[in-house]
């Protein structure tokens, strides 16, 4: 339902209350729940009125997910793969719908927004024809060869609980279950408010798809209410979020000693060396530092210049930022969206006003564009930042870089390691060997090589995920999948026995026990 339109601003944007009801018919809810009003950030009229979950709904989402779980785990994978390659196809069929969705919940750019749908759909693709392979029974060598046989099996946990964040409305709550889903478990998923309508279509998509009822239960509420009861629940918790929530999340599970992976808060470099294609930088660093009003955990924020290039480079890049179109529509067109909240916005203007304060120069930017949309606020590049300012460090989560000049690598490599995070980072130059040594040398979970972040984050066959402050555990690949599964080893020892033989006494024993693994290690068995 939506709010009463005598008392709000019109809902220019506001989605059809029977389409409400048909997306949240899949949440758990009281006979007469509490309500939450969303508005969209691209006007603040209102968008949708969401029934919210109680930790007592949550109790029986996870009672409900445990049982589907049961049957859904002995589905065949030719059934799974089924519906993940279904989905996939319904996501790329129905974009149109959810586009429009994630632009209305999260404000940024139709551009953006596709980004979640091709990532959804390639996820969905990956983990329908690779899961398989990725947790079939593997033999793995044994103590004594041939005679000592062990077998890799990998179960699923049970009911794995998703607390997913607003800014990837779509991916972050599709992508992170449907592994999750294909290695045999069963999900609770509980999206943020601002990001709820989006994540119910996907949920809804994967049932026409195939998913049995049941298996992918979502609950509406808040993170210290039901988001908690999520934690406190599940068989293993997956959260994307702030560090500073990531330490509370973490703090929460862990007493009960289950599983979790953590994606959390970067301050991602981007190195210009000096014999980088310009052109492409610029190109890369505009995508890099604005896509999604800078709302993306693995954007750039700290922009890092060789000095032979720095004059040119900067001057290219600031023209550039300087012709970004500015929109809040639902269509294509539109360089950057809105920012997703007042909290947002606030942070982003503090960030910048203290950073000016306190001596920066803004190069671009640096204003809210309450013209555009009330949100709005425009990209911006900022130089002499030190480390008395607010942004030098701290994780803005906007569309703000600082443009820092470095005169070789290996300052550039110690400037991108300055900061307790390590998610994501980029490297641009024309010899590929040198970036690979760059890249190696930053401690950050993924590094793009003329890239700003899409390579990597594109890559689903390789892990993702950050070191330090910025997470625990990876997605993506077979660590994204086998992180939802316990390992059990099943060894079958044939012939011999591995007590001491009849006959034979305890010394005698390890003498002959000695002298079979030197003979092992000179045959090179490992």
């Amino acid at each position: 339902m939506l709010a009463d339109p005598e008392t709000e601003p019109t809902a220019t944007y506001a989605v059809d209350p029977a389409r409400v009801r048909s997306l949240t018919r899949r949440v758990v809810a009281a006979p007469r729940p509490e309500h939450h009003l969303t508005r969209t950030p691209m006007t603040g009229a209102p968008l949708a009125s969401l029934p919210l979950s109680t930790p007592a709904d949550v109790t029986v989402a996870v009672e409900a997910a445990r049982s589907a779980q049961r049957s859904w785990t002995r589905t065949p994978f030719e059934l799974r793969e089924k519906v993940m390659l279904r989905f996939h196809d319904l996501v790329l069929e129905r974009q149109a719908e959810l586009l429009d969705l994630v632009q209305l919940e999260s404000g940024k750019a139709r551009r953006h927004a596709f980004e979640e749908v091709a990532d959804t759909a390639i996820v969905a693709r990956h983990y329908g024809r690779r899961a398989r392979g990725y947790l079939r029974p593997r033999r793995r060598l044994g103590l004594y060869p041939l005679l000592s046989q062990p077998v890799e099996l990998h179960h699923p946990m049970g009911v794995v609980g998703i607390v997913a964040p607003w800014n990837y409305p779509l991916s972050l709550a599709l992508t992170d279950a449907v592994p999750a889903l294909m290695a045999g478990n069963a999900v609770v998923l509980r999206p943020d408010l601002q990001a709820s309508l989006t994540a119910l279509q996907g949920v809804a998509l994967l049932v026409e798809a195939g998913l049995p009822e049941g298996v992918l239960q979502v609950v509406l509420g808040d993170g210290p209410t039901v988001g908690q009861a999520v934690l406190e629940q599940a068989d293993y918790v997956c959260f994307t979020g702030s560090t500073a929530t990531g330490r509370r999340v973490a703090e929460t599970v862990a007493p009960r000693l289950v599983g979790m992976s953590l994606e959390l808060g970067g301050k991602n470099s981007m190195y210009v060396a000096d014999d980088a294609n310009l052109g492409r930088a610029v190109e890369g660093g505009v995508r890099g530092c604005f896509s999604s009003a800078g709302q993306l955990c693995i954007s750039t924020e700290r922009l890092l210049v060789h000095e032979s290039v720095a004059d040119e480079f900067t001057q290219r890049f600031v023209d550039a930022v300087g012709r970004m179109r500015l929109g809040t529509d639902l269509a294509y067109g539109a360089d950057m969206g809105s920012l997703v909240s007042a909290e947002q916005l606030a942070r982003v203007r503090s960030h910048v006003e203290d950073a000016r304060a306190k001596g920066a120069t803004v190069l671009a930017g640096g204003r809210a564009r309450p013209d555009v949309g009330p949100l709005v606020h425009e990209p911006t590049v900022l130089t002499g930042v030190t480390r008395e300012m607010a942004c030098r460090d701290g994780e803005t989560f906007g569309p703000v870089v600082a443009l820092y000049r470095v005169r070789s690598d290996d300052e550039a490599v110690r400037l991108a390691n300055d900061t307790e995070y390590g998610l994501n980072a980029s490297v641009y130059t024309r010899d590929v060997a040198r970036g690979r040594r760059v890249a190696s040398a930053i401690r950050a979970g993924t590094v793009n090589i003329n890239e700003a972040y899409a390579a990597a984050w594109g890559s689903v066959a390789a892990p993702m995920g950050g070191m330090r402050a910025s997470g625990l555990s990876r997605r993506h690949g077979s660590e994204g999948i086998l992180k939802y599964t316990e390992s059990q080893n099943v060894t079958a020892q044939h012939l011999l026995g591995l007590g001491t033989p009849r006959g034979l006494s305890d010394e005698r024993f390890a003498r002959a026990l000695t002298t079979a693994l030197r003979v092992m290690k000179q045959l090179g068995v490992r």
